[in-house]
């Protein structure tokens, strides 16, 4: 931080502080506060699909649940969840800045992490990013997910089937897609 003196009505000073960049990133071990989410949420029927710690105007840790069996969570689910998982994080004490804590369900596009999710997911619409582009110097794919061979995931584009290196995949997400039968009424 510097400190400027700034001349106002002759004589008179005043400090102003100015801060020249951002607070610093908490270093914090996600696999650990993950560790103290998991039981509490396995307490409450419950699987964590994904943590995040990001900073939006503020510090955000964002938990993402759902039901044990389903993909999905509801209000009551996620209360219940963040009602127990905000004191267990206070005595863990992992995250060195204040944040505000968010449960939810992962949605209907949520993001897919690894291999699991892939398997899990299979047949079903996604959008997968490369990290760079692939050997069809494509670099995004939106296409029905299938079979694992090799470290490599098909990925079915209309009539074209696709090898994507799962290493090679930076992000990935189910495609919601409203077909007759999902329209509400």
């Amino acid at each position: 931080m510097f400190r400027t003196r700034t001349p106002l009505r002759g004589s008179a000073f005043f400090f102003l502080m100015l801060t020249m960049h951002e607070k610093p990133s908490p270093v914090v071990d996600i696999a650990r506060v993950r560790a103290v989410i998991e039981p509490v949420a396995r307490a409450h029927g419950a699987d964590v699909v994904s943590v995040e710690l990001k900073n939006e105007s503020g510090w955000v840790l964002r938990v993402y649940v759902e039901k044990i069996g389903t993909e999905g969570a509801d209000l009551d689910l996620c209360a219940s969840i963040s009602r127990d998982v905000s004191p267990a994080l206070d005595v863990a004490d992992l995250i060195p800045q204040r944040y505000n804590l968010e449960v939810s369900s992962p949605g209907l596009e949520r993001p897919l992490h690894g291999e699991k999710d892939f398997v899990r997911f299979a047949g079903r619409k996604a959008k997968i990013k490369l990290t760079h582009a692939s050997s069809s110097t494509q670099k995004v794919f939106v296409g029905e997910i299938g079979a694992i061979t090799g470290g490599k995931l098909v990925v079915k584009e209309g009539s074209r089937e696709h090898l994507v290196p799962i290493a090679d995949i930076d992000k990935a997400r189910l495609v919601f897609e409203m077909t007759k039968g999902s329209k509400r009424k």
